[in-house]
């Protein structure tokens, strides 16, 4: 994560609250706006962690579409998000640590467990709560665009 990032989680004052949601992003689809739109309605300041490549070919089974530094910088540019960082490559709680969010927010169709992530939570020092989204279009999923294209959309 760049320093620019870190200063800026560091000037925000203790009144502000932090949610941190995760994913790929790899073909932005209207699940994710609503996802992030309704991960926003939680608090203050959206930070936007986006996989790593090595982590999003362990999420999805497949190389992604756009490198991590692409995929950064489309999530950056919707206006919901605040800041948009790359995770850490080998423990989401570094990241987690660095952000010190006070809401965790979880799409509908990521594999996370809450108990895991407040335990993991806890092992830092952070009280957060997890908040498991619903998501308004349940059939707009990455994986279903993959599997409708098939490998046709990695030449786009």
């Amino acid at each position: 994560m760049a320093t620019k990032d870190s200063s800026i989680l560091r000037m925000l004052s203790s009144d502000i609250k932090i949610v941190l949601a995760g994913g790929v992003f790899d073909i932005i689809h209207p699940g994710h706006i609503n996802t992030l739109n309704a991960a926003r309605k939680l608090g203050n300041f959206l930070v936007v962690v986006v996989a790593t490549d090595k982590t999003a070919i362990k999420m999805k089974k497949r190389e992604p579409l756009h490198s991590a530094e692409l995929r950064q910088e489309l999530v950056s540019s919707l206006t919901m998000v605040d800041l948009c960082i790359i995770g850490d490559e080998d423990d989401i709680f570094k990241t987690v640590d660095l952000v010190k969010p006070q809401i965790i927010a979880l799409g509908y169709d990521q594999t996370h467990q809450e108990k895991f992530i407040t335990e993991g939570c806890k092992k830092i020092n952070l009280d957060v709560t997890v908040a498991r989204l619903e998501s308004p279009r349940p059939e707009t999923s990455s994986s279903k665009i993959q599997k409708e294209y098939g490998k046709e959309i990695h030449g786009l």
